[in-house]
Order: structure tokens, then C-alpha cells, then sequence
């Protein structure tokens, strides 16, 4: 899998480790809610670290969650001071659920951490997803990563606030009704 951010692919350097398997003493791994729950206190103790400059988030911690499209933001409410990256899977493009996952995980939680989109989508959702609070979205490796940077080309005006920086639409029509420019 390939791994988009702000259009354009970056290197991954988290590593998902499956139930059972042991952890590596070192580097940046992603685990299961379940395990999280089960090791939660090992976990805790394992070992800071500082991931490389160019690697986003910056953090102390070389943890990760990965959650399945049941398991919503306030199940990982108690753990997101561990964790660095929350991966959202996505079974099916149109399971929205992860959408809500994210905005939750970034607007009620506080969560600065990364978030990752697993699974299926779309580059016809990639705006959304990264409104939704995402910050980076795993791409097969036999599909185009021109089309994913295109999808950030299209329509810029927003209807509703979100998590990104564009402004939406009543905002612009207040500002230009009051003579500002847009």
C-alpha cells in the first residue's frame, strides 16, 4: 500500500503487528483496539523514541491504534495519550462512518496525533477525508496517485466548517456583503 499525504506519496514507517505476534522492542508499530485494551499498561512502559523530522506527527511514542469501522472514537478515548497515530478502517467506500471517527477523534478528544485512512476509498473522498481530520490515507499500489493530487484540485468552496483551513461559504458571503474581499 502506498501512502498519501497532502496529495503526494511519503514513505511509511509504521509497521502493523497482528494479535499474537510480538511486538518489536523498537520502531513505530500499529496494533489492534483489542490488544491495546489487553497490553494497555505493557504498552505504556514501552519505550519513547523520536521519530525522524520528515515522519508526521512528531512524538514520544512509537504507538499506533488501528480501529474497524465499529469501533468509534470514544473506544480509544482512554488511550489517545499513548498513541501517535489512529488508523480508521473504511471496509467499503461507502461506509461513512470513519468520517465520523475522525472529526470525533479531532474535535471532542483534543487528538494531535496522525490519522490514516485504511481500507477503501475513494479519490473522489479525499477533500472530505481530509476536512474529517485525516491526515494521511493508505492507496492500493496499483492505483494512480495523480488522481488522489487531482481530487484536492476540484471544488474549494466548503458549506460547513471542518477541521481544514478553508473557510465556508457563509463566511465568504458575510465578508463580501460587508465589502472585504473574498
Amino acid at each position: 500500500m502506498a501512502l498519501l499525504e497532502n496529495g503526494r506519496p511519503v514513505p511509511d514507517r509504521w509497521t502493523f503487528v497482528p494479535d499474537g505476534v510480538p511486538l518489536p522492542l523498537d520502531g513505530p508499530v500499529i496494533v489492534t483496539l483489542s490488544r491495546l485494551r489487553r497490553e494497555a499498561e505493557d504498552l505504556r512502559g514501552r519505550p519513547p523514541g523520536v521519530l525522524p523530522p520528515d515522519v508526521r506527527p512528531p512524538s514520544a511514542r512509537f504507538l499506533g491504534v488501528k480501529l474497524t469501522s465499529a469501533e468509534l472514537a470514544p473506544e480509544v478515548a482512554e488511550f489517545l495519550d499513548l498513541l501517535s497515530l489512529v488508523a480508521v478502517e473504511f471496509p467499503k467506500f461507502r461506509d461513512g462512518r470513519g468520517f465520523s471517527t475522525a472529526r470525533e477523534l479531532r474535535e471532542r478528544y483534543g487528538f494531535r496525533g496522525e490519522i490514516r485512512a485504511v481500507g477503501h476509498t475513494l479519490p473522489d473522498q479525499y477533500r472530505f477525508l481530509l476536512r474529517c481530520g485525516f491526515d494521511t490515507v493508505e492507496m492500493p499500489d496499483d492505483r494512480d496517485p495523480a488522481a488522489w493530487a487531482a481530487a484536492l484540485e476540484g471544488i474549494g468552496i466548503a458549506y460547513q466548517p471542518a477541521m481544514d483551513a478553508a473557510a465556508p461559504v457563509s463566511l465568504l458571503r458575510r465578508r463580501l456583503a460587508a465589502g472585504g474581499g473574498a
